[in-house]
């Protein structure tokens, strides 16, 4: 309980700039998720990614 309460009545700019570079971070890694998704989505439907497999596995 105490641990709550040192943010809050201590300085809240420091664990707010903590939380708030976390969540930017966490947006930037979920923008970068979502493009290598598409990137990978359009590969495979081109092609070039399962024949890459294919050729490795075959």
């Amino acid at each position: 309980m105490s641990v709550e309460a040192v943010p809050q009545q201590g300085g809240p700019a420091q664990p707010k700039g903590l939380l708030q570079q976390m969540e930017e971070l966490m947006a930037s890694l979920n923008a970068d998720l979502s493009a290598l998704d598409a990137d990978l989505q359009s590969a495979g439907s081109t092609g070039s990614v399962s024949a890459e497999e294919g050729g490795a596995t075959a």
